[in-house]
């Protein structure tokens, strides 16, 4: 059986889906052209992440395919209600990345934190003419130790997220719909753990009360946070989204820039990926990735080595 991983797959998934006996093929096939590669190859799986799209007419006339897997958590890029009634299954890796979108949300918090984002452009230009002018520019920082991080959206990245703050030294508070508590496990290199218990509270009281704030949901209609939402942050609050594009107003998110009411911001996530609007490009108080919550070498050899435990067990 051949396996179609579109958007790559790590080098330990294909090992363990070649042993098991598959063909795994890492052609990176258009989206237009996918229809008919699927069905000239006879592919039995496509693996896709976030590049790829699997809608309903790839489900209806690949009749091949058997299994649709998403390296990763949201799977809002695939009809999966449709795929699953049409007798395919549909799998993911939700755990597999946590941790490091966790990280690189923190990697922004602690460069906003220190303006990191602004001086590692400015010293290359200005260091050696106008470095006492950039230290004093720079030298208003503020610690995350003692702060309260507000999480909304309290899954899997949002619990690992609460881990990195926790152990940061940070307050957390968390809202989700769907949950009234959350037990939390911290390991540490030699053995000894701890745990936390975090009790969800509204919607409106974590805006209320966080120093810094992130986003951890899925892809939905409406905004998650719009004007609203920012009006009821406190004044100077640092804000990261790396959850998904869309689930945030981003002409808000400006606005509330410019009035104050958010200092800085963290976005790893865009609206018009993959051409982000330019004012968000250009804008200082912006600390900005391309959406590389979940790349890294480890997440990519779990999200590789899941994929195939799941593949195998389905189709062996």
């Amino acid at each position: 059986m051949k396996v179609l991983a579109n958007d790559g797959v790590s080098q330990s998934g294909i090992d363990a889906l070649e042993n098991a006996g598959f063909e795994v093929l890492t052609t990176t096939v258009a989206q237009e052209q996918l229809e008919n590669y699927i069905n000239e190859n006879d592919i039995s799986v496509i693996l896709v992440r976030s590049a790829t799209t699997v809608r309903k007419n790839i489900i209806d006339n690949c009749p091949s395919l058997k299994i649709i897997g998403r390296g990763g958590v949201g799977m809002d890029n695939i009809d999966v209600d449709y795929a699953r009634s049409k007798g395919l299954h549909v799998i993911n890796t939700p755990a597999a990345s946590s941790h490091s979108v966790a990280e690189l949300v923190f990697g922004h918090f602690y460069g906003l934190a220190r303006f990191l984002h602004n001086s590692n452009r400015d010293m290359p230009l200005e260091g050696d003419a106008n470095f006492k002018g950039l230290k004093k520019a720079y030298a208003k920082g503020t610690e995350l130790k003692g702060k309260t991080l507000g999480v909304l959206g309290f899954g899997r990245i949002g619990q690992a997220t609460a881990k990195v703050a926790i152990g940061a030294g940070m307050k957390v508070v968390a809202f989700d719909p769907f949950l009234e508590k959350a037990n939390l496990e911290l390991e540490f290199f030699d053995g000894q753990k701890a745990s936390f218990e975090i009790k969800t509270i509204s919607k409106e009281d974590v805006l209320k009360q966080s120093d810094f704030l992130t986003l951890h949901v899925p892809a939905q209609k409406d905004y998650v946070i719009d004007e609203a939402e920012f009006n009821q942050m406190k004044d100077g609050v640092i804000f990261a989204n790396a959850a998904r594009g869309g689930v945030v107003n981003e002409i808000a998110l400006v606005k509330a820039i410019e009035s104050g009411k958010v200092a800085r911001a963290a976005l790893d996530v865009f609206e018009k990926e993959p051409k982000p609007e330019m004012q968000l490009l250009m804008n200082p108080a912006l600390s900005l990735t391309p959406h590389t919550g979940a790349a890294t070498n480890e997440a990519q050899d779990r999200i590789g080595t899941e994929l195939a435990d799941q593949i195998i067990s389905i189709l062996k």
